[in-house]
């Protein structure tokens, strides 16, 4: 199955299943005599590993990352770097009452029909387990650019369901459960992930991510625009459904005497651009906001059909987040650190001089 891997100077390829033995990734491209420890990847997969709050999955899982190769003496070698971690808390008798019947809003349908054969225990490959990985690749892009480049990449949650989150303080966000910049907001998106667990339901988000100094000229025509490679990873997210850059989809009522970044002073006045101009980054903030879906794995009973394509009434069980946004934030935040990284390292290679 092609289309596991993200990246041309920095790649990236993840490999497993959510209900596994194990999921891994090869990471090529890593510049060698970095510092690199368990402790650095492991701290970013805390963020986003289950089972750590009542308002998102209940299941459990250590996310214990091994590094196997690419890392001598505490330091990168530039070779490729084999990350692992193990599946321990999965329960794939959850879905053998379903394993002949699509999910609506899952990917079932659609992996069958393609490959005629589809790993039916919580997603499989479709699984925002899979993610994971990313996070732990994005761990070690992150922290190069930061130490390198003094480039900082940092997203929140910004809405979740008619719930607007204001950045307020960077500080607030590690400080909650929903990764929320206003502590304002705290209350209300408990009463409403209550509500929703209640019902059964599910409920979208909004993740949007900031990268800070980042330097001028990432990005290539046409093909390879910054912002296009960065729309490519975000969607690459489960449940993703909508990527903004800059101002998005407000342009369509804006003047462009409003929304042009006018300079002056050897800067720029605004940044509705986003950071990004003709593909290539200009110096400003890059801001990109991703639209997750609601969880498709709900216990309100819909109509299906099977593999047979007889109708079904389903009710889907298993552990499932009420909103898949909540452990969002790491793993957006990753994806625009890869995608920067392969840039930075691309960038490096045709302009250093």
């Amino acid at each position: 199955m092609p289309g596991n891997s993200i990246g041309k100077m920095f790649r990236v390829t993840t490999f497993g299943e959510s209900h596994g033995k194990a999921l891994g990734c090869i990471i090529d491209g890593v510049p060698p005599g970095l510092e690199l420890s368990n402790t650095d990847l492991q701290n970013e997969l805390n963020r986003r590993k289950p089972g750590t709050s009542k308002y998102t999955t209940a299941r459990r899982e250590l996310d214990k990352v091994t590094i196997l190769s690419g890392i001598f003496n505490g330091k990168t070698t530039g070779t490729s770097i084999g990350l692992t971690i193990n599946n321990h808390d999965h329960r794939s008798q959850d879905y053998k009452k379903i394993q002949y019947i699509y999910r609506p809003g899952h990917a079932d349908y659609t992996y069958q029909k393609k490959y005629g054969i589809r790993d039916y225990r919580g997603g499989g490959r479709a699984s925002a387990r899979e993610t994971t990985m990313r996070v732990a690749a994005g761990a070690i892009a992150k922290k190069y650019l930061n130490l390198k480049y003094g480039i900082l990449i940092r997203a929140y949650l910004s809405q979740l369901g008619d719930i607007i989150c204001q950045l307020k303080s960077w500080e607030n966000v590690e400080t909650n459960p929903f990764f929320s910049p206003d502590p304002e907001k705290i209350p209300l998106l408990k009463t409403l992930i209550k509500n929703i667990i209640k019902k059964g339901d599910s409920i979208g988000a909004q993740i949007t991510v900031i990268a800070e100094n980042v330097p001028v000229g990432l990005g290539e025509p046409v093909f390879d625009r910054l912002d296009a490679d960065i729309a490519h990873a975000l969607m690459s997210i489960n449940a993703v459904k909508g990527v903004e850059i800059g101002d998005g989809f407000a342009v369509i009522n804006q003047l462009g005497s409003y929304h042009r970044d006018l300079m002056k002073d050897n800067k720029f006045k605004s940044n509705h651009s986003g950071g990004i101009l003709g593909g290539i980054s200009n110096g400003e903030n890059i801001i990109a906001r991703t639209a997750f879906k609601p969880t498709s794995s709900i216990k309100i009973p819909g109509d299906t059909i099977d593999h047979n394509q007889k109708n079904q009434s389903i009710i889907t069980h298993g552990r499932h987040d009420p909103c898949v946004g909540i452990r969002a934030v790491p793993i957006v935040e990753s994806m625009m650190a890869i995608v920067i990284m392969d840039h930075i390292l691309r960038h490096r290679a045709q302009c250093q001089d």
